[in-house]
């Protein structure tokens, strides 16, 4: 974000490795956001809504979500974000490794604001998250 000012982002992400993928590709930008990660649905929700042990959890500017999650699947959680009317208004950006229409789909229909296919390759997968680092961190306004 312009002017000095930045965002928490919550990563909602099982997988340890792309964790540290992430994290390692937004190291190497000139953004430092404050980051925060949980690592299945059940956790994101007690985050989300400030539930135990998450009572002082701020409020993230921007969810980064997997749909591939234990306890709870990535659509159940978008389901509850988007119709919670404390945290709807948040941006939502699915990162998975799904590209099955069917995910995309029901993933904008539940309001996702963005679908993105987590590539393969090291270099693709630090490219993309780069590109999401532009866009949402440097270009887009979110609301709060």
């Amino acid at each position: 974000m312009e002017n000095g000012s930045t965002v928490d982002i919550l990563l909602i992400e099982d997988n340890p490795g792309d964790v540290r993928l992430i994290t390692d590709a937004l190291a190497e930008t000139d953004v430092r956001p404050v980051m925060r990660y949980v690592k299945d649905g059940v956790e994101a929700m007690h985050f989300l809504r400030r539930e135990a042990p998450f009572e002082s959890a701020p409020r993230p500017g921007i969810i980064v979500l997997d749909l591939n999650l234990p306890r709870r699947d990535g659509l159940a959680v978008l389901k509850a974000i988007k119709s919670d009317p404390v945290l709807k208004l948040t941006p939502v950006i699915i990162f998975s490794g799904s590209d099955a229409p069917g995910d995309i789909t029901t993933s904008y229909a539940l309001g996702a604001n963005c679908y993105i296919v987590k590539p393969r390759d090291l270099n693709s997968f630090t490219e993309t998250v780069r590109c999401i680092v532009d866009l949402w961190l440097k270009r887009a306004r979110v609301p709060g």
